[in-house]
């Protein structure tokens, strides 16, 4: 959740009154926001021993999806519409004396399809900043960039003074040596090739550099007079910066995902227009795309969503009008009208500034809130279940229960692991086709998901090697692996992996603890003077890179033949073609320069299979009391 720090006294003269910190806490929590700290006491202890000190600040937890509550701006006017001291403003797009034509116009250029093809603009027309306003506006732009932005990754946004550029302007997409400007803050020209150099150790910008980097092409824009106005994702131009005096504000959006953007550029626009000689009032843009396209931007129509009092009360346990529900979702600032048709249902206006509300069940948890959670009725649900596990969650627990019992430690380590570890330290190479990578991954350590329980077991046993020996540690738990026929383009796979580490190698005991594990889940062992048999499970010696040669071998499992017994022809047509045996993991003694990757100086044996292929002939005898 991102928090958001108000200057106290701003907020309290534009709520019309001043709260202590615990009426201010509830007020907060009931409107679904919560305050994380009061400064006022830092403040004033810092002044009683003459430090420099700010003016006092209340730092506020926002929802992830309420954009709208990002700056003192939007939070001040929510609650005072919560409160009942004024009415939701409306946003109006205000056009210039000639009307459309006379509309500021920016051209796409068909370049920027292949680095950011979206754009959207806004103006703010005589605005009148405070120091305390300018930096709210500041401080929204990092807010959206870090959280509906992605870090600019999706949506970037630059501000510039109107009066300084000249329109039309144009959104154009180059080479980065033919891009030269001074950027912000700087007192010369650069070319887009040596921002990158200039900025690689800039800790503010030097994260944004890789989001264009290895475009051919770097996003731009000018003016009539070719002057830049933004190197976006990157950094503004020093030419258009914006500053106390600034009246006339321009703000240029550019974007990979349309939906955040429209999102982004009504939240930037709406929330400033309060300081425009009119209030709440909006110039729009004329965006001309490539293929003739023209967009007005933004866009602060209402969207109509149907929603019924019925629905309310069937989820809150309410019984309220229709009328009480209109007016509950007023003080939520989301205005309403009944049908004529039907009494029971409302159609709310939900405003440009409220980009969360997506569903009936939106309005809904709105209203509660409007009545206070705490006021809710407590009530029994109608209606009782139990739920029961999943098949393979059914035999994990199983498997996990009997190692347990048999002396072995279960470990749970992470999921993520590095390419190294899942790969090259275990002897195997990447084909590129099985593991799912992490795109941007924070450190090295987390680079790929685990295609094998391995990695996690030995790292375990590496960072306790302290302990007395044997080590014997087991884990059931989800490897993934690509998956192209899949939705997700991965699937989970459930194993069951154990190691052994002593001064010896162990492989009986490994291998006692499979036999023990496929007799709890009732499969025989098919034995060599056994070959065909019906079902069963059974070892063959095969080379393998992650142990030592010689001392490896597969686990093949042969699952019960499904449907009605089969004729003679068909059983002489399996007898011929052979039983379908699936091979389900391996154990084996590990390869010496597996242990010494993962700095364990003893012997380990190791064991891993797959629990998916149990999961159609579970015994019908097991109950959920089993487990």
């Amino acid at each position: 959740m991102p928090t958001v720090s108000v200057d106290k006294e701003d907020l309290w003269e534009r709520l019309g009154q001043t709260f202590t910190t615990e009426e201010f806490d509830k007020l907060c929590f009931e409107f679904g926001i919560e305050l994380d700290e009061d400064t006022t006491e830092e403040v004033e202890a810092a002044i009683k021993k003459g430090l420099p000190a700010e003016r006092p600040q209340l730092k506020i937890e926002i929802p992830a999806n309420r954009y709208d509550l990002l700056c003192i701006e939007g939070i001040s006017r929510a609650l005072r519409v919560f409160l009942g001291k004024g009415d939701a403003p409306q946003y109006k797009l205000v056009y210039p004396p000639g009307g459309e034509a006379d509309l500021i116009e920016v051209t796409v250029s068909p370049e920027t399809k292949q680095v950011r093809p979206y754009f959207a603009s806004a103006v703010l027309r005589n605005v009148t900043f405070t120091q305390r306003s300018y930096e709210s506006f500041i401080d929204l732009q990092d807010k959206l960039h870090q959280n509906i932005c992605r870090k600019r990754q999706f949506v970037a946004i630059g501000t510039h003074d109107l009066d300084t550029i000249s329109a039309p302007f144009r959104y154009q997409a180059r080479p980065p040596k033919d891009i030269k400007f001074t950027p912000l803050n700087k007192d010369k020209d650069y070319t887009a090739e040596e921002l990158m150099t200039v900025y690689e150790t800039d800790r503010h910008l030097g994260k944004y550099l890789h989001i264009v980097r290895d475009s051919p092409v770097y996003p731009i824009i000018y003016d009539k007079h070719d002057q830049v106005l933004s190197f976006p994702p990157i950094i503004n131009s020093e030419h258009s910066k914006i500053t106390l005096n600034t009246r006339n504000i321009y703000i240029d959006l550019t974007a990979t995902d349309l939906t955040k953007l429209n999102i982004v550029t009504n939240i930037m626009s709406t929330m400033f227009s309060e300081y425009c000689e009119v209030p709440f009032t909006i110039e729009p843009v004329k965006i001309i795309y490539p293929d003739g396209r023209t967009v007005i931007t933004p866009d602060l129509s209402s969207r109509p969503t149907p929603a019924h009092a019925s629905y309310v009360n069937s989820c809150t346990g309410l019984t309220l009008s229709t009328p009480d529900v209109q007016k509950l979702l007023g003080k939520m600032s989301l205005p309403s009208r009944a049908s004529s048709t039907d009494p029971d249902e409302i159609t709310v206006d939900i405003p440009p500034t409220r980009p969360d509300i997506l569903h009936e069940c939106d309005i809904m948890e709105d209203a509660a809130i409007a009545y206070g959670f705490n006021n809710l009725p407590d009530t029994f649900p109608a209606t009782s279940t139990v739920a029961q596990p999943l098949a393979v969650s059914k035999l994990t627990d199983i498997i996990r229960h009997e190692w347990a019992n048999a002396g072995w430690v279960e470990v749970l380590p992470l999921i993520l692991c590095s390419h190294e570890e899942n790969f090259a330290w275990l002897n195997v190479a990447d084909d590129n086709n099985t593991a799912v990578k992490i795109a941007n991954p924070k450190t090295l350590e987390f680079q790929v998901v685990r295609t094998s329980l391995l990695p996690g077991l030995l790292k375990t046993v590496r960072e306790n090697r302290s302990h007395a020996l044997p080590i014997r540690i087991f884990e059931a738990a989800d490897v993934v692996f690509k998956d192209t026929s899949r939705e997700r383009q991965a699937r989970n796979v459930r194993h069951a992996g154990a190691v052994w580490c002593n001064k010896s190698a162990g492989f009986e005991v490994v291998h006692g603890l499979l036999d023990r594990a496929m007799a709890m889940l009732e499969v025989p062992r098919i034995a060599s003077t056994d070959a065909k048999a019906e079902t069963g499970y059974y070892l063959k010696e095969r080379p393998d890179p992650t142990f030592f040669p010689g001392r490896a071998a597969t686990i093949f499992y042969r699952p019960k033949p499904e449907g009605p017994p089969a004729g003679a022809l068909q059983t002489i047509k399996t007898a011929l073609k052979g039983p379908a045996d699936l091979e389900i993991g391996k154990l084996g003694i590990l390869h010496p320069g597996v242990l010494e990757k993962f700095e364990i100086g003893y012997p380990c044996s190791a064991l891993e299979f797959s629990l998916e292929p149990f999961k159609k002939s579970m015994p019908a005898m097991w109950t959920n009391d089993d487990i």
